[in-house]
């Protein structure tokens, strides 16, 4: 059955959403001494209507692009608002994109205004001839605040400026360029339409999900298709939403905004998840095994739950007092109000599905792809299967190629990758179905289960093939001191590891001994600390067939990370690059310096 989305664009969800709601509180912001502002959806129509009559007076026309490189606040989405509203499209910008890749996408893309958080971020488009850079904070050629007041005086000679543009926009019109970040080469832009964008506003508030009555904290990167997403379904389903990037402030904030509902890649969760454990079982003792006690229970009931059988009364009696003694305290430190977490990006470890389930913090795993506007599969509350990605939503058509590769059709679906026509028709089938590029796995009930990535399959020089996820996931689950974990195999004769530790768990582990105070560096390099991963790993090959098993490994001197190129602003290991990086210690271990497990 067709879902039936109202809308022409998003300009037409925008209004109808302040139309509908005036008064209510809609997007919420921290204050300079960290308090809480909120903007009602008049209020924030205000701004919007001020940033699309100053950009049509600085000469963007319906069709044009403009850039947003700026991290997640509450202005990029009153700017990206704008700019739809004006008739445009937003080419978005993650804030760690570096110089040459930021000028290659304003000039791929053909933007003719920039708005920057600040003048650092738009120094890194100094070369790209622009028509106008606007800056978000401190001082510039133009600043919003200043292209707001344009607007508004433009608007006070004709009021019916913008609403003349937005009658125009149509579904089919470019909304949104997402650049993929990709894992090598130059990224793509990825046209997204305002059909895609209604469609997923929608969607996302089927019962279940997205409800009026939720608070929703936003952290996500804004330039990332989810993130969009999100704002499309917080715009259609009246979703108030606290609004602050800032990762270092997440646990401080979760605290203070107290939300119903979260988003986060498996990443965050791993660090919730290594955190508790870690602290609850560093010191060993009664502590260490009242805390394992509780999670063995809670995950026993929770396992039966989910099969559908019931709890017998012995074991809910432990599980109620699993969760006084351990759970509570964690619920506690998420805000108290947690009724959806959501997971996608990355595949995320059933073992921590099913311990935040246990804590009764049910993490619904998603699926979807910047191709295809990110929200296409997700578990709902009271249907949840832990380890897969849920059911699609909506309409969304999902069937399996012969080999195994996910394909989907449908309103989110992009139109095409920009300037690149080859590239667009070798990623659709001839009807008209996306490729990709994921090996799944539908079951009776339609559910999703994703297996790997078609190219990151490993083949080993003994012919046999090895899902690299499948056993990064099954050791972040097992290791709680695990930051990142990258399996190395493609035509060797055996797998290999290499392994990155959480900074804040492993230097809790070290306190009180002899690697109390020392560096990352130093810790990662000590031979106390390769001999509690070796137990760690030699637990994971018990899990593994022989083919899979890791022969060898190593701990990296540092963390990998964004800023150095060997993540993806969503937290997705850049295989090759990380290859390439830490080529030395990949070569030693097969070179057999380092000890045999």
């Amino acid at each position: 059955m067709a879902l039936d989305v109202p809308y022409r664009s998003i300009p037409d969800m925008f209004r109808r959403r302040v139309a509908a709601t005036p008064d209510r509180d809609a997007l919420g912001h921290p204050t300079p001494d960290e308090g809480i502002a909120w903007l009602t959806w008049t209020q924030a129509d205000k701004r919007v209507t001020a940033i699309a009559a100053g950009l049509i007076g600085l000469g963007v026309a319906p069709g044009d692009r403009v850039a947003i490189l700026c991290g997640t606040r509450v202005e990029w989405i009153l700017a990206d608002f704008g700019i739809n509203c004006a008739g445009a499209a937003t080419t978005a910008i993650y804030p760690t994109t570096e110089p040459d890749e930021a000028v290659f996408i304003v000039r791929d893309s053909g933007s003719k205004v920039l708005i920057a958080e600040n003048a650092a971020q738009a120094a890194k488009v100094a070369e790209a001839d622009l028509a106008h850079v606007v800056v978000i904070d401190g001082d510039g050629d133009l600043t919003l605040a200043e292209l707001e007041r344009l607007g508004a005086a433009a608007l006070q000679k004709d009021p019916g400026l913008v609403d003349r543009v937005i009658d125009t926009v149509g579904p089919d019109q470019l909304a949104t360029l997402i650049y993929t970040s990709g894992t090598t080469g130059r990224p793509k832009g990825v046209e997204l339409t305002h059909a895609g964008w209604c469609w997923e506003g929608v969607a996302q508030c089927e019962p279940g999900l997205l409800q009026d009555s939720d608070l929703h904290y936003l952290w996500l990167p804004l330039a990332h298709s989810f993130g969009k997403a999100l704002v499309c379904g917080l715009t259609h389903g009246a979703v108030q939403t606290y609004v602050d990037g800032r990762v270092d402030k997440l646990v401080e904030k979760l605290g203070q905004v107290r939300p119903s509902l979260m988003a986060a890649p498996p990443r965050i969760y791993e660090k919730i998840y290594n955190v508790v454990v870690s602290t609850a079982t560093a010191d060993g003792g009664t502590k260490a095994k009242i805390f394992n006690w509780a999670v063995r229970a809670g995950k026993r009931a929770v396992e039966l739950e989910l099969g559908g059988q019931r709890v017998p009364p012995t074991l809910a009696a432990q599980r109620a007092v699993a969760d006084r003694l351990v759970f509570t305290k964690l619920r506690a430190r998420l805000g108290g109000n947690i009724r959806i977490l959501c997971s996608g990006a990355a595949p995320l470890s059933k073992d921590i599905a099913l311990f935040f389930a246990a804590a009764r913090l049910p993490l619904m795993e998603g699926y979807g792809l910047s191709e295809s506007s990110a929200g296409n599969f997700v578990n709902r509350p009271g249907r949840l299967k832990v380890g897969t990605v849920g059911q699609p939503l909506g309409d969304l058509q999902c069937r399996i190629d012969t080999d195994g590769e996910i394909l989907l059709r449908g309103a989110p679906v992009m139109r095409g990758y920009h300037n690149l026509p080859d590239q667009t028709a070798e990623v659709f089938t001839e009807d008209g179905f996306f490729r990709t590029g994921d090996i799944g796995e539908l079951d009776a009930d339609g559910y999703l289960r994703i297996t790997d990535r078609k190219k990151d399959l490993i083949k080993t020089s003994g012919g046999k093939y090895v899902s690299p996820t499948h056993i990064e996931g099954l050791f972040r689950s097992i290791c709680p001191y695990t930051s990142q974990v990258l399996v190395i195999g493609q035509a060797r004769n055996y797998c290999t590891m290499l392994v990155t530790l959480d900074p804040d768990a492993i230097a809790k582990w070290a306190a009180g001994g002899p690697l109390s105070g020392r560096s990352y560096a130093e810790i990662a390099t000590a031979p106390e600390t390769h001999e509690l991963v070796e137990g760690y790993v030699k637990e994971l090959n018990s899990r593994l067939n022989r083919w899979e098993t890791v022969k060898r490994f190593t701990i990296l001197p540092r963390d990998l990370s964004i800023e150095d190129g060997e993540l993806t602003p969503s937290m997705k290991i850049k295989r090759r690059i990380v290859e390439k990086s830490f080529a030395p210690q990949i070569e030693e271990l097969y070179a057999g310096t380092v000890a045999q497990l």
